[in-house]
């Protein structure tokens, strides 16, 4: 553990996966800020994406971890802020890579398609692995140069 707060959101149909995730960061000391839903009441997952990415923009978390049902939803919504660098991911070394190679900040995954100790495996590889920088900072900065939208819509 490293003292990195750790935002996570689901929909309903992440929302199980959710709760194991949750348990395991508690567990390994880390600081969880626990952005819904919890419950199996239909949502939208756009809605839990913005929660995260706001998690990080206002400085209240350090990295995230989204979970859809497939993870491709939550991926897409998260990046669409400019400052964020989700990484959907169903195995570890997509973890490890995501992390090593693209600085990803937030780690999205699919409920329905990747097993919950699999899931914790790839979380754990996500926050114990660090950006080797050299020649990747080059295109993590061309894709931080890419403009998105701001929490307000505004494109600032």
């Amino acid at each position: 553990m490293d003292g990195r707060v750790v935002a996570i959101g689901a929909d309903h149909g992440g929302v199980s996966l959710k709760s194991s995730l949750v348990s395991w960061l508690s567990d390994a000391g880390y600081p969880v800020l626990d952005l819904g839903t919890d419950g199996p009441v239909p949502v939208d997952y756009p809605d839990f994406a913005g929660a995260v990415a706001c998690a990080l923009r206002q400085g209240e978390a350090d990295v995230g971890i989204a979970v859809c049902g497939s993870g491709i939803g939550m991926s897409i919504a998260l990046n669409r802020y400019h400052w964020i660098r989700a990484a959907l991911c169903s195995d570890v070394t997509a973890a490890r890579l995501c992390r090593e190679h693209n600085n990803a900040n937030v780690l999205a995954m699919g409920a329905r398609v990747i097993d919950e100790q699999t899931a914790i495996a790839c979380l754990e590889t996500f926050l114990r692995t660090g950006f080797d920088g050299g020649r990747h900072e080059r295109r993590v900065a061309k894709l931080s140069a890419l403009s998105g939208p701001t929490l307000s819509g505004t494109g600032s």
